[in-house]
């Protein structure tokens, strides 16, 4: 029925014009051409006058009640340290031509109504105007100087590439249709290297380079991306598949992420994101409830977060690349890089696709070491006799053999550092093994063992009065031996502290 009036009224309408139309033919066979002629230019004439009053007045004033909403003006000033610089660029261009664009609509509208037809007026032809040409010539010459110019300034402050003697953090940006993998490095503050070559869908879809140590703890971010405050950021930027382009609006950076070719911007945030929302709290349209359904929800300069978008149409799904982003104090930054789990860690080690399986970390090393003296230490502090064993979780042997495996050597080089720090204590190392096999192979398999872990520690300089040595054989499992992983916890080897 909607559909039907408005088709209606249409209609209706076109009736009205093409009456109009017939009417004024009539009154110009009664009145005379010329007469209807003149009386149809002053009229237009004096519309264009009033049009132009109007639409200078409303464009002005829009720009003034939209000014909040604007970067740059309002609350939306710049959270970066370069931002400053392109709101001015942008602030010198706009001045520019808000004087041009006043003037020539002035002189559009004001000429259309000064030399409207007039009887017996005639034009005039001029074919060169050495002054006018000089005047349009090199008064926009002049405009455009200052403003290339200003720009160039921006461009180079924020544009030039950082060195290796430059303190700075960098991040990486892949985008994809339809979502970016951010690659942030760990405790390093360095990204290891990609190669093309090594990309494995499913498996390893940026081609990262596991065998690089710089990439041993770098972070793919599954969710929101935190940057300390007043630091500098460079971001790497490329692209899987077709044209993106990763954009910062808040901080005032934005640049194409292309297949195959990587570029970069730099920037350095100024503004966390709560003290963000703070200066939105001062404006009374940031305390409107966030949820226009449900009054009762937070205001929204509460919810205000700064984002990462897309820039370019690359599809359909292009709106889900939005990301949320976090300028934190370097406190906060801090304790959240502390928390995070490197890829590497978490996907790869250990796998089929590490280059380093059978191989300890330097990292891995050092937690042992770590966990080892605590464990040594609570023993010592404790009176109960039963908490005066301490496992030895990482001393292996080869199958069936009392040999040491050759990862054993970091958990007994680090106990011998703890045994050269607490030089009166004397321990005893104890063997067990699990039940399969007969009860006399299974004792002599575990006094061997502890055997050689004592022969070990004596070999790095012990003194063979603090060390002694007892195989349980499989007496005193710990561990369920129907099940394998249960026969896996009776293997070990443990070391009691005797005296201190």
């Amino acid at each position: 029925m909607t559909g039907l009036i408005a088709f209606l009224i249409v209609g209706l309408l076109a009736v009205i014009v093409v009456q109009i139309g017939k009417v004024s033919d009539l009154a110009a066979r009664i009145r005379g051409e010329e007469e209807v002629a003149q009386q149809s230019n002053d009229r237009t004439a004096v519309w264009l006058v009033a049009f132009m009053v109007v639409f200078l007045v409303l464009g002005t004033a829009s720009m003034y009640y939209f000014k909040d909403v604007m970067l740059g003006y309002g609350p939306h000033q710049s959270a970066s340290e370069h931002g400053f610089l392109i709101d001015g660029l942008f602030h010198s261009t706009l001045i520019v031509t808000f004087i041009v664009f006043f003037i020539t609509h002035i002189l559009l509208f004001w000429y259309g109504y000064k030399y409207r037809m007039r009887e017996g007026n005639k034009a005039q032809f001029i074919s060169h105007n050495n002054t006018i040409e000089l005047i349009w010539t090199v008064v926009p010459a002049i405009v455009l100087t200052f403003l290339v110019v200003k720009g160039l300034v921006a461009w180079n402050e924020i544009m030039p590439d950082l060195g290796p003697e430059d303190e700075y953090l960098e991040i990486e940006a892949t985008g994809y249709q339809f979502g970016w993998d951010i690659r942030h490095p760990g405790n390093d503050g360095k990204l290891g290297t990609k190669d093309f070559r090594l990309i494995k869908p499913g498996v390893n879809t940026l081609g990262i380079d596991w065998a690089d140590d710089k990439s041993i703890d770098d972070v793919i971010l599954q969710d929101i991306i935190y940057l300390p405050v007043d630091t500098t950021v460079r971001v790497r930027i490329t692209s899987k598949d077709v044209l993106h382009n990763f954009y910062l609006p808040h901080f005032r950076v934005k640049m194409d992420a292309i297949p195959g070719l990587p570029t970069y911007f730099i920037f350095k945030p100024t503004t966390t994101t709560e003290e963000y929302r703070q200066q939105l709290r001062e404006y009374p349209e940031w305390n409107e409830p966030y949820d226009l359904t449900d009054p009762d929800s937070k205001p929204r300069w509460k919810a205000f977060e700064y984002e990462l978008a897309c820039a370019e149409l690359c599809g359909k799904g292009h709106y889900s690349m939005r990301r949320v982003l976090k300028v934190v104090t370097r406190e906060e930054y801090n304790d959240w890089l502390a928390g995070q789990e490197s890829t590497y860690m978490t996907t790869v080690r250990g796998t089929d696709n590490d280059p380093r399986k059978g191989q300890l970390l330097d990292i891995e090393i050092k937690e042992r070491a770590k966990e080892l003296k605590a464990d040594f230490a609570n023993a010592l502090a404790s009176e109960d006799v039963l908490d005066k064993t301490i496992l030895l979780k990482h001393v292996f042997y080869n199958t069936g053999s009392a040999a040491l495996s050759d990862l054993s050597k970091y958990e007994l080089d680090n106990l011998t550092n703890i045994m050269n720090e607490s030089s009166n204590v004397t321990v005893e190392l104890g063997g067990h093994t699990d039940s399969q096999g007969d009860d006399v192979s299974n004792l002599s398999l575990s006094q061997n063992r502890a055997q050689n872990v004592m022969k070990y520690l004596l070999d790095k300089g012990l003194a063979p009065n603090r060390l002694n040595y007892t195989g349980y054989g499989e007496t005193m499992p710990i561990g369920d031996n129907g099940t394998d992983a249960g026969r896996e916890q009776n293997r070990r080897t443990e070391l009691r502290i005797v005296s201190q």
